[in-house]
């Protein structure tokens, strides 16, 4: 071919236009149709741009493989394609296909196994796979890329079918409006018609929900009976842990209470564990702004930014009364993280139902439709998490200072590749569970509160003397909080892959992205998680303290930096009732130039489940007008930063292994720990043309968080 000058045929792109992806993907997941992957496309050797997967798709009667993470089953008869067996140009010009090889059944699971580890891996993890499954390099290499490919195309179609459902909700409003004469309104650009608002919805705009409104409807309603059951009930259905303090189900009176519920015998495809856990709690905010986050889903994003990565409103099955909040039944899309690329993400379908039960008492309950759509074939990720019916009561009191949540947070699960460190984690609830929920919310609530009370305690305020400029250092420190957030977990937008870690038995990922604006260009970043056995309280205290940030930050200016004298902090704003929760502005070194230096803006966010520690750099000069209260949306910041979490052990019953010292004559018991994820971001170049990861960026951020971590081990003496 390279001899006779021929150009090879270009194969067509997938994709090929941006009105072309969204009808291409109406089937949705909630459409009647398959996903491309799902159906065999076929997938070719070769790069991950459009032209790696071949539109045509397989040919009668061949096969390919599905990984179970995508399709939500095990393997397809057959087995997936060796990349070797591309197809080529005969002397006619026109392509033809050799015959396929087809790996065996457990050439398929190690290589999906592997693939779940590290979408990428590099030439020494393909070389031991080669020799492990008897392929070849190259056969290792493309399988790898193929299916990288199949992933990109089922996300590709899943993000465009809601783009598209949302769209198409929006038009049939204005269209209902139109039909009523009230051209103004239909054209409105006002806030209400935001396209994630669930304003722009007209109550009859349901033609893709058709009949089956109906049966949403009854779900919602039972699903409303059964949370308020279940948040009301104490024992049987309910038992007081010994070991924990905590309640627990029981799951023979729960099958004899919601028989009904049983929808275990429509899949089983796949194995299913059950997660189920119960917390109450106080939040200060008014019963009518919690049910109103809860019901506007840019509203319910904000209350929860360390848990919430996407959602989307997809339709509204039912208006509601009382401000659209009161009886309103939505369907919804939602994507849970925990703050490690090392636990999947659960990406959910749902409906959502809110019903004021009394005078400053509401529901508001959440159940996934696999009940009655076990025939839609929808996207496999999302058939991996089922709610089962879960949410909160919330009850107003103290004259609407407060609300008291019940929350009832109940799940079933299809195994996922989880660590082993974080098995407690999540089987305890602090990953997912209702414990989580109400501390997240609890958190954002008080940050609401402090940003405009008038009676902050002396030393919750410092440096800043206005109550604008109190809320603009808040919006600043939540958006750097919002948005390293964003990048940390495991959603199957960040494409992670492990980095060499000077030999270590440590997984650190990188992934390379691009940034419009925080600041612009390519951004490497780096995440490590690790167990230390160290108090979470004591761990977090110790990362705030910024007194001690010499002991582990590489980056400061080292022998000058040798105590807290060294520190001045310039901007101190409490945003909860523990000490831990502020955004602080500090100086290392100050000097009479520290006007005209760097500060360090730190965010630092505590509670029983999670603590978070971000901060970046920011000039003194970009800083201060935001300390008088001016806008702060248009400075950029790159954060770094922490996240602690308890390592779920004392949510373990009380199984003790000891060990004895011999040399000291005592018994030690393994004692409860902390998990810590440190998060290294760094602008790698200023043009964000190229999504190749830079290797000398890639050495740097890896060396800082396997540095810094070495460093914080060594202060505590671990």
């Amino acid at each position: 071919m390279g001899s006779s000058g021929r150009q090879p045929p270009r194969t067509p792109e997938i994709l090929p236009a941006p009105a072309l992806s969204l009808s291409l993907s109406l089937a949705g997941p909630f459409g009647r149709n398959e996903p491309a992957a799902a159906r065999g496309d076929e997938v070719e050797n070769g790069g991950e741009g459009h032209g790696g997967i071949r539109g045509g798709g397989l040919r009668p009667g061949e096969a390919a493989e599905i990984s179970s993470e995508n399709t939500g089953q095990g393997s397809q008869s057959g087995s997936a394609w060796s990349g070797e067996e591309a197809g080529h140009e005969d002397a006619g010009g026109s392509k033809r296909r050799k015959s396929c090889h087809r790996h065996t059944p457990e050439q398929t699971r190690v290589l999906e196994a592997a693939f779940k580890e590290s979408p990428h891996p590099d030439e020494t993890q393909r070389q031991q796979l080669s020799e492990q499954l008897g392929l070849s390099a190259s056969q290792v290499k493309f399988w790898f890329q193929n299916r990288r490919c199949q992933t990109k195309v089922i996300q590709e179609r899943h993000e465009n079918s809601l783009l598209m459902r949302l769209e198409n909700a929006k038009l049939k409003a204005e269209i209902e409006r139109l039909r009523r004469g009230n051209n103004a309104a239909a054209f409105s650009t006002s806030p209400s018609c935001s396209t994630w608002g669930i304003q722009i919805r007209s109550r009859n705009s349901l033609d893709d929900v058709g009949h089956d409104k109906t049966k949403f409807l009854e779900l919602a309603g039972r699903a409303l009976d059964e949370l308020t059951t279940m948040c009301s009930s104490g024992q049987p259905l309910w038992v007081r842990s010994v070991e924990t303090g905590r309640d627990v189900l029981s799951c023979d009176e729960y099958a004899r209470l919601f028989r009904h519920h049983d929808d275990d015998s429509g899949d089983r495809r796949g194995v299913w564990w059950v997660e189920t856990s119960r917390e109450t709690g106080v939040v200060y905010c008014n019963a009518t702004k919690l049910v109103g986050a809860f019901v506007d889903v840019n509203q319910w994003k904000e209350m929860f930014p360390s848990m919430i990565t996407k959602a989307a409103t997809l339709e509204v099955i039912r208006a509601g009364d009382n401000d659209h909040r009161d009886g309103i039944v939505q369907l919804m899309f939602a994507e849970v993280q925990t703050l490690t690329p090392l636990v999947p993400t659960r990406e959910l379908h749902f409906l959502r139902h809110c019903k004021k039960l009394g005078t400053n008492k509401w529901a508001i309950v959440d159940v996934s439709l696999d009940n009655f759509e076990r025939g839609a074939q929808t996207s496999s990720t999302l058939r991996m998490c089922l709610k089962k019916p879960s949410g909160c009561i919330v009850e107003e009191q103290s004259l609407g200072r407060c609300c008291k949540m019940t929350w009832v947070e109940h799940v079933k699960c299809r195994e996922a590749a989880v660590p082993s460190a974080y098995r407690s984690v999540t089987a305890s609830g602090l990953a997912f569970g209702a414990r989580r929920w109400v501390a997240a919310l609890g958190l954002q609530c008080e940050r609401m509160v402090f940003s405009v009370a008038t009676n902050v305690p002396t030393w919750g305020l410092n440096g800043v003397a206005t109550l604008s400029g109190r809320q603009s250092v808040l919006k600043l420190a939540q958006r750097m909080t919002s948005s390293l957030c964003r990048v940390i977990g495991a959603s199957r937008d960040l494409a992670w892959s492990k980095a060499s870690n000077h030999g270590g038995t440590r997984e650190i990922r990188v992934m390379c992205r691009k940034s419009t604006g925080e600041p612009r260009g390519l951004i490497a970043c780096a995440v490590l998680s690790e167990r230390l056995p160290v108090k979470p309280a004591a761990l977090f205290g110790f990362l705030a303290d910024e007194s001690r940030r010499h002991e582990w930050d590489l980056m400061m200016p080292g022998e000058a930096f040798t105590s807290s004298q060294s520190v001045q902090s310039y901007v101190t704003v409490r945003k909860g009732e523990d000490r831990g929760n502020r955004v602080t502005a500090y100086a290392v070194e100050p000097s009479a130039e520290e006007l005209r230096g760097k500060w360090i803006l730190q965010d630092s966010s505590t509670s029983p489940c999670e603590s978070t520690i971000t901060y970046a750099p920011i000039d003194a000069a970009v800083l201060q007008p935001v300390v008088y209260g001016d806008d702060s949306s248009a400075v950029a910041v790159l954060p770094c930063g922490f996240v602690v979490i308890p390592d779920g052990r004392e949510a373990r019953p009380a199984v003790t292994t000891s060990r004895k010292h011999k040399e000291e004559g005592r018994t030690a018991v393994e004692s409860t720990g902390s998990l810590v994820t440190l998060v290294f971001q760094a602008l790698a170049g200023s043009s964000a043309t190229d999504a190749a990861l830079p290797t000398d960026a890639v050495k740097a951020v890896t060396r800082l968080v396997f540095c810094t971590l070495g460093n914080i081990k060594k202060a505590l003496h671990c």
